[in-house]
């Protein structure tokens, strides 16, 4: 997984959830694994996690950086990869 560098956008990141049920999505660089239940992308702006049920990729052109996904959409989360610190340093960015 890649952490995301906010310097270092390749292309423009959009997302589109139309009723819970069809997502789309430009800037996806890669797919890291899929099934029913959950699809992990890594996008432009970090790695995101797509869970739900029936999820079926519809689309995926990782040339054109896009993907398409149908199915019952229960969350989406962009996981940070970079290491943390503890709490002060989290609270004073040291």
């Amino acid at each position: 997984m890649a952490y995301y560098d906010p310097q270092a956008i390749d292309a423009p990141h959009k997302l589109t959830l139309d009723g819970r049920e069809k997502l789309t999505m430009d800037g996806v660089k890669d797919v890291e694994s899929f099934d029913e239940t959950m699809i992990v992308l890594e996008t432009v702006r970090g790695t995101m996690v797509v869970r739900g049920e029936a999820l079926h990729l519809q689309k995926l052109d990782l040339g054109g950086g896009q993907v398409a996904v149908d199915g019952r959409i229960d969350s989406l989360l962009y996981e940070d990869t970079q290491p943390r610190g503890g709490l002060l340093s989290r609270l004073f960015g040291a």
